[in-house]
């Protein structure tokens, strides 16, 4: 039996979203730009799935929907879109320390095509300083990206104070909704936001599908030439079974969030309770209430992560040391190193993140494993103090 508590770096698909994509694989095939009838059935559930998608972050039009291939892209279309449509009003833009490495490469990116980019300092709870950030602004700002909430230690990030900041500056605001999408409503009326990054599999939907939402009136350039599709943002013919998938998991997502963040808030509230309690010299990483409600993130003196994941993987429980687009790099995360750590603290840490298939009994095994664990590396390191050795021999 296995143990799966890697949820931010993976989810699985919901039945229901399996259900319902399957007609458009064999049956409902065509192409929505081709003229005949079945283009026409495809192009009216390609339209009725970016409504739902839609709907679901309460965006007025369905029209602000431009599908893509997942949230990297999305990431890409926004940030690299969005400056080059607006460089001759500046080439400034400002992003978190603690951004998905994702954002992190396209502002190298874009560095290196002679926009200067800043990098906002967060607090040591991995929470940006809305005061450094009015700082960093100046005449030629012309957008600021900053997540919702931190992929690995799950901080949620003050996103509505960010955009009154912005929008009294005229400049254009980006967020990756992606680590909050399944726990954390959002709603872009509410919260004016000029450009969301969205994913299908976040919500339990499909992989390789994902969206951004552009306001109206905002101007991106596209990154991918070709036919023209998504309003000429996004050529390609669209991946319609994975973006009817991704509209059924929204509309599922939708309605069951509430309930289920507050069902992962009671395992996570117990994991991170007893962790603490029962294993000397560890430590929760992160805001210790302004976070998801499925993510817990520790760290554990005098042992490495690696090894540690090793040590679950012995007992077939999924686990990360961080976020899984980097984690193959055995560099210290940017973002623990972010939040002030040192680099031997930062490779000492554990990434728990719960999700709709989690329950009760998962947590049960890791709380019986865990502790024998670490204290079977402690024994093993030679960071180890000598008083702490005598207590654990």
């Amino acid at each position: 039996m296995s143990y799966y508590l890697d949820n931010q770096a993976a989810k699985p698909v919901d039945e229901r979203v399996i259900k319902e994509m399957m007609p458009y694989f064999r049956e409902k095939y065509a192409n929505p730009a081709s003229l005949h009838c079945d283009g026409d059935i495809a192009t009216d559930v390609l339209e009725k799935s970016r409504k739902k998608v839609a709907d679901f972050i309460n965006a007025p039009n369905a029209s602000d929907i431009i599908f893509t291939s997942g949230a990297t892209e999305s990431n890409n279309l926004a940030l690299i879109g969005a400056a080059l449509r607006y460089q001759k009003k500046g080439k400034h833009i400002i992003i978190s320390e603690i951004e998905h490495i994702s954002i992190h490469n396209i502002a190298k990116y874009l560095e290196r095509q002679g926009f200067r980019v800043s990098r906002v300092a967060v607090d040591q709870y991995g929470i940006i300083n809305l005061d450094k950030l009015e700082k960093l602004i100046s005449d030629d700002t012309i957008l600021v990206s900053i997540t919702t909430a931190s992929n690995e230690v799950g901080s949620l990030q003050p996103i509505e104070e960010i955009s009154k900041i912005t929008k009294q500056r005229d400049i254009l605001f980006h967020t990756d909704a992606v680590p909050s999408l399944s726990v954390i409503p959002i709603d872009v009326q509410k919260t004016p936001l000029d450009l969301v990054t969205l994913s299908s599999n976040d919500i339990y939907g499909p992989r390789g599908v994902g969206a951004l939402y552009i306001r109206k009136g905002v101007r991106v350039n596209p990154i991918l030439i070709g036919g023209g599709q998504e309003r000429g943002l996004r050529s390609g013919s669209e991946n319609i079974p994975g973006i009817v998938g991704f509209a059924k998991a929204a509309e599922i997502a939708k309605r069951e969030m509430e309930s289920e963040a507050k069902r992962l808030q009671i395992l996570r509230d117990k994991l991170i309770k007893n962790v603490l309690e029962s294993i000397p010299n560890s430590h929760l990483n992160g805001h210790p209430e302004k976070r998801l409600p499925n993510n817990a993130h520790f760290r554990f003196d005098y042992i490495e992560g690696e090894s540690l994941i090793l040590g679950l993987k012995e007992n077939n429980i999924a686990a990360a040391t961080g976020s899984a687009c980097s984690s193959k790099t055995l560099e210290a995360s940017h973002t623990l190193i972010s939040l002030g750590l040192l680099h031997e603290e930062a490779h000492g840490s554990l990434l728990i993140s719960l999700g709709r298939t989690t329950k009760e009994s998962d947590i049960d095994k890791l709380l019986e494993t865990l502790p024998g664990i670490v204290k079977r590396l402690r024994k093993l390191s030679p960071l180890t103090p000598p008083e702490m050795l005598k207590k654990l021999n």
